[in-house]
């Protein structure tokens, strides 16, 4: 929006974009403008007021509020991998926040349903990916500097997998009911930094 709303007009503009994504999360991306402003109770006009654009600079706003809810869901802990007691309550974090979630999954409507919407909510999505990255190389980094992680390791690249692990762990989640694939994803993702230490190899003769 070009003006400034007022803490009223932003109240509400919220409040679509929570209801929009509620009705995504539930029924698909294929919802429409009417299946959300039923859900919102609100005009059509109201609608066209916040998102003049329609549809798709509504899934737009949602995408980005879905990406802020994936990484604020994992904090303060994903911002502090600087320990083992650490990583592993981020993993903790994760998987009961996921299993939580259920069926709300922002990360499920985000990678299955938003993401192949349109060209400006993949955008979101890749920048959220990036920042989660991010997130994980400078703990995998910061492990490396206490001599706690191999240096051999990419930071980037291992970082990658850890999310992309994580990704399947919550598709696995969504279809099964069942977080055993997301909690054994994440062991093993940090059993394989673990077993990296120089400290460890050194005293296994490695």
């Amino acid at each position: 929006m070009g003006a400034k709303l007022t803490t009223k007009g932003a109240a509400t503009r919220d409040r679509i974009i929570e209801g929009a994504a509620a009705e995504i999360r539930e029924h698909g991306v294929t919802a429409t403008l009417d299946d959300i402003r039923a859900r919102t109770r609100t005009s059509k006009s109201q609608l066209f007021h916040y998102f003049p654009d329609g549809r798709e600079q509504l899934l737009l706003a949602v995408a980005r509020y879905e990406a802020d809810r994936v990484l604020a869901d994992q904090q303060p802990q994903l911002s502090r991998l600087t320990s083992w007691d650490a990583w592993l309550a981020w993993r903790d974090a994760v998987i009961a926040r996921y299993r939580e979630q259920g069926q709300q999954c922002p990360l499920s409507a985000l990678i299955t349903q938003l993401g192949r919407a349109t060209p400006g909510a993949q955008a979101v999505v890749t920048e959220l990916m990036s920042q989660w990255q991010a997130e994980i190389a400078a703990g995998v980094r910061h492990m490396q500097a206490a001599g706690e992680v191999s240096p051999d390791l990419d930071p980037a690249r291992t970082a990658a997998a850890i999310v992309a692990a994580t990704q399947g762990g919550v598709v696995m989640l969504m279809s099964t009911g069942d977080t055993t694939p997301l909690e054994a994803a994440l062991d093993l993702a940090i059993g394989y930094l673990q077993a990296s230490s120089p400290a460890l190899r050194a005293s296994l003769g490695d």
